[in-house]
């Protein structure tokens, strides 16, 4: 068996983020901090930052990030999104909803041509997301 699961790089607000995809999705968080792991080298003024974060929802979705430690690049996301679908529609529409505030609607959610609803936005973290909800 594979698992191919997304992990998102944020920089110094990784524990927020992840908080707010928890409240969006729901599952169990867990967090770990860089000072979680002292025999690992890092500037002491990561010590709070998030050097892993896991979140899984009890229908098996996953979703892992951190924040980018000091003398690092932030890895801005291109060309990416993450793809959240069902036929849940009650849901997926409270996911909409969540992630769209603060956040930037790039094509409404509504009946694309092959049925259902579709729709894309950038959430408040800069995160680009699809939704799609199947055609009952």
């Amino acid at each position: 068996m594979r698992k191919l699961n997304a992990y998102l790089s944020f920089q110094n607000n990784a524990r927020e983020a992840m908080s707010f995809y928890q409240s969006v999705l729901g599952g169990d968080l867990s967090l770990s901090t860089f000072s979680d792991f002292p025999s690992m080298p890092h500037d002491p003024g990561d010590d709070d930052l998030i050097m892993h974060a896991n979140l899984v929802t009890d229908d098996g979705l996953a979703l892992m990030g951190s924040d980018t430690p000091h003398g690092m690049p932030v890895q801005e996301p291109s060309g990416f999104s993450l793809s959240l679908s069902g036929d849940d529609e009650t849901a997926l529409m409270a996911c909409w909803d969540a992630l769209s505030d603060g956040g930037t609607v790039t094509m409404p959610l509504d009946t694309p041509p092959w049925g259902g609803k579709f729709g894309m936005l950038t959430d408040r973290f800069g995160v680009g997301w699809m939704v799609s909800i199947d055609a009952a």
